[in-house]
């Protein structure tokens, strides 16, 4: 639908009028009109404005409606959603394999982060064996690897090394007590649904605080290697300190052997992801290692080496977690542990759902997580989450569905019951050796050299999230990576970007002029466009540009009859998704601080729920229905037809002063506006009868027909569509 508005302009016959009179004469202009052709916009009702609420609950509503008793199952069970489809002769072995794999690179990997968490290798293998088969059912993931992992047991090491020595029973029951706090509150933010707090953090954060984090891990096993105690810290300079001040005590044959441990791992490593076809060597390496390590000890009996020790046999025993009494002080880890489980594990369960292609809810994930842990800490397991390196295994390894996660758990269970009594000899080189190669992979380097390259920013933000998690410790790394990456946020906000818009050459399209040089805007007439929402932390900032713009439009080319002052502002909303009250009442205030200066403010393009926002506040009633637009163009067009009538006026009343324009400049230079713009609706890049008068318009002897065509066509008026002007000789 269009609708057609009528602005009246002096006509070119009263300009001609007007040079042949007297000064003093008072002119009466005979008015002629340009039909203007505007999309009308449709303006809600306030009456007929439905609650914001009404479409959540419309869809809650349809979606509980359509679920069935088996849909009922699923949201509670997920496991309920591959069982009832399980293809037995297609899943079944690659299942198998796939958990066999995972499991046994687990049983090493599980000890090896129980000594890095300050805890006896038993409560390694505890927390590698219920929370697997919890997960396996309350887990919306096929693929996941659930248990132990080098970032959380560096967390539990870090808090608790702070209250309680770790030879002390208590560190013991403070680490399970851990566990239900932070299986608490996954289940809480799960149930709220709250995962999308975590959003806030950015990638770069996530990135320095990974990275310095394996480097903190990584020296915190090499006393392992070096044969003497070092300080436990999650500081680098006290960790370096130590090791330094320890030298005198160093001795080669753990040093040989876990060195030896290490470089076989990583050419394992390297070799299964190199090669598809030996894919299984990434999953064996662990293995690997402890029965090279084990073999070692058996053979030689090195007295400088030392060894796991005896470790429990059996499964683990249900008790219920104690020492309540600090609970208040695990808060804080408990929070960030539950942090790094959605970045972690959430994000690397989207990503293998994707992969395998099936839907995951981050919110039921995060769920399955928490009463994992809840269950878990029953059985003496400390804080468990998603593996990287393990789920990336499980995934190569051809898993299908949570029956592979149950198969870890087995092969847990086995190890428990039958195994033990072989882990005694392990050297804790080779345990060592294990977690450092597994942190290797969190060293992120590339991505500092991908941020200098793509945003300078972000390397900011990394460099300060790795440098305080290196020097200040991890909790104070984090707050300061979210602090800074948070205050960006803020400032990106408070701080909009604006951009003056001006017409591309040949369309009706108007785009950021100093991101396309060649558009040009109108004297008399300032086009911005803002590009966020409108709230009371960024109108001050608005309101301040629009002036600067009034004054300066960065010196675009300008088009258009010659003024002396801005007489529209046209302001762009179609990317403003939101305004509050607050922005709501400045742009009250902004009009009528224009209207003072007889500047007329034009909206463009908003959406329902601004326009609903400013029927509300009045604005509408304020500005008039009349300047609220469907298209930048339309209000450019309106404000074109008032600027010229104003200026024609303006031109007929006035005498001419000397060295103003001669008459047929003046009848030249209206024609062209007017059929410029004309052609340029029509989308030519340039106007037939602006290219043909001007070959001809600084040729003094064709002016005289020139004038009395323009004075013809100015009385009788003129067909677009007719012949062009010089088509005759004159």
């Amino acid at each position: 639908m269009v609708m057609e508005r009528t602005y009246g302009s002096s006509s070119l016959g009263d300009l001609v009028a007007s040079d042949n009179s007297s000064h003093d004469t008072t002119l009466l202009s005979r008015s002629s009109s340009r039909q203007v052709k505007v999309i009308p916009l449709q303006h809600p009702t306030l009456s007929s404005s439905p609650s914001p609420f009404l479409p959540l609950i419309s869809r809650w509503r349809s979606q509980f409606s359509s679920m069935s008793p088996f849909h009922w199952i699923e949201l509670f069970f997920p496991c309920f959603k591959w069982i009832r489809t399980y293809k037995w002769r297609e899943y079944i072995q690659p299942d198998l394999m796939a958990g066999t794999t995972v499991g046994v690179m687990l049983v090493p990997q599980a000890m090896s982060y129980a000594k890095l968490a300050g805890l006896h290798p038993i409560y390694g293998l505890y927390t590698g064996f219920v929370p697997v088969f919890v997960y396996a059912v309350f887990g919306s993931s096929r693929q996941l690897a659930v248990g132990p992992v080098a970032l959380v047991s560096l967390l539990v090491s870090n808090v608790l090394g702070g209250i309680v020595d770790s030879t002390d029973e208590l560190y013991t029951e403070l680490a399970i007590l851990l566990a239900l706090m932070v299986g608490i509150f996954q289940c809480i933010m799960g149930l709220l649904r709250l995962g999308w707090l975590i959003r806030f953090i950015s990638h770069a954060v996530i990135s320095g605080f990974t990275t310095a984090s394996a480097v903190v891990i990584a020296l915190s096993q090499v006393k392992y290697f070096l044969g003497y105690s070092i300080v436990r810290s999650s500081k680098i300079v006290p960790l370096v300190k130590s090791i330094i001040s320890g030298a005198d005590k160093f001795s080669w044959p753990p040093f040989v052997m876990g060195t030896s441990i290490l470089v076989l791992l990583l050419v394992m490593k390297h070799l299964g992801k190199s090669h598809k076809y030996l894919w299984f060597l990434r999953a064996a390496g662990p293995l690997t290692a402890v029965v090279v390590g084990t073999t070692f000890v058996k053979i030689f009996h090195p007295s400088s080496i030392s060894l796991v020790g005896d470790i429990p046999q059996g499964l683990p025993k249900f008790s219920v977690p104690k020492s309540f009494g600090y609970a208040t002080s695990l808060i804080p880890t408990a929070i960030l542990i539950t942090g790094v489980a959605i970045l972690e594990s959430v994000g690397i369960a989207k990503a293998l759902a994707a992969k395998n292609g099936y839907e995951l809810d981050s919110n039921l994930e995060l769920f399955g997580l928490g009463v994992a842990n809840i269950c878990g800490s029953f059985f003496q397991a400390y804080p468990s989450t998603g593996s990287f390196s393990r789920s990336a295994v499980n995934h190569e390894s051809g898993a299908k569905t949570g029956l592979s996660g149950i198969t870890m758990g087995i092969i847990i269970g086995c190890a428990l019951l039958f195994m033990t009594p072989l882990f005694r000899d392990i050297p804790q080189c080779a345990l060592a050796a294990i977690v450092i190669s597994a942190v290797m992979s969190l060293l992120d380097f590339e991505e500092a050299i991908f941020l200098w390259r793509a945003d300078k920013k972000d390397l900011l933000l990394w460099t300060i999230t790795s440098v305080a998690t290196l020097f200040l410790g991890i909790e104070i790394g984090v707050l300061l990576g979210v602090g800074f990456s948070l205050a960006f946020v803020i400032h990106e906000s408070a701080n909009p970007h604006i951009a003056i818009l001006g017409r591309l050459p040949g369309t009706t399209v108007y785009r950021n002029i100093q991101q396309y040089p060649e558009a040009y805007t109108y004297n008399g007439i300032v086009m911005v466009r803002i590009d966020a929402p409108i709230y009371f932390a960024n109108t001050s900032y608005i309101k301040d540009r629009l002036r600067e713009y009034e004054l300066n439009t960065d010196g675009s080319m300008k088009r258009g009859l010659e003024v002396e002052r801005v007489y529209f502002v046209i302001i762009e909303m179609s990317p403003v998704t939101y305004i509050d009250s607050s922005a709501a009442q400045t742009l009250k205030e902004l009009y009528q601080e224009y209207k003072s200066r007889g500047i007329q403010i034009a909206i463009a393009n908003p959406n329902q729920e601004v326009l609903l926002t400013f029927a509300r506040s009045g604005v509408i009633e304020l500005i008039g229905k009349e300047w609220f637009f469907v298209r930048v163009h339309d209000a450019v067009q309106v404000c074109l037809q008032h600027v010229r009538s104003t200026q024609e006026t303006r031109t007929i009343v006035d005498p001419p002063s000397e060295g103003e324009p001669t008459l047929f400049q003046r009848l030249w230079k209206q024609k062209r506006d007017v059929l410029s713009t004309s052609d340029l609706e029509s989308g030519d890049q340039e106007p037939r009868l602006v290219r043909e008068i001007e070959r001809v318009v600084q040729t003094p002897e064709m002016q005289p027909s020139l004038l009395q065509r323009l004075w013809r066509e100015s009385e009788c008026g003129t067909d677009p569509q007719s012949e062009p002007l010089l088509s005759k000789k004159p």
